[in-house]
């Protein structure tokens, strides 16, 4: 099993800035991806930023240039720098782990963004 736990969400006026942060621990071996996703009210669950295993990251073409994907690999964390916020950014973040060996995806309980104009 593996659990991830976030941080860092919160309440932020346009322009502004938030990191959040996701701690993997567990059974964690071998490859994964590891990355964020997001889920607006009334929208599905869509990708973000996916860091894979031993690749580059993966972004949405929406937060391209605004938002940093990074991981720390002996640490398993996994970050998510989010500058020049948009109302549309707006939404409750997930951490998820895609372990390659298992084909098992884990999720976070999630943390709320919330963007004021």
């Amino acid at each position: 099993q593996v659990q991830l736990a976030e941080s860092g969400g919160g309440l932020v006026q346009a322009g502004g800035s938030l990191t959040l942060a996701c701690a993997a621990s567990g059974s964690i071996f071998g490859r994964n991806a590891m990355g964020w996703y997001r889920q607006a009210p009334g929208k599905e669950r869509d990708m973000v930023a996916v860091f894979t295993s031993g690749g580059p990251v993966n972004y949405v073409d929406s937060v391209k240039g605004r938002f940093t994907c990074s991981r720390d690999n002996a640490k398993n964390v996994v970050y998510l720098q989010m500058n020049t916020l948009k109302s549309e950014d707006t939404a409750v973040y997930y951490c998820n782990l895609l372990d390659y060996n298992t084909g098992r995806r884990y999720w976070g309980q999630g943390t709320q963004v919330t963007v004021s104009s």
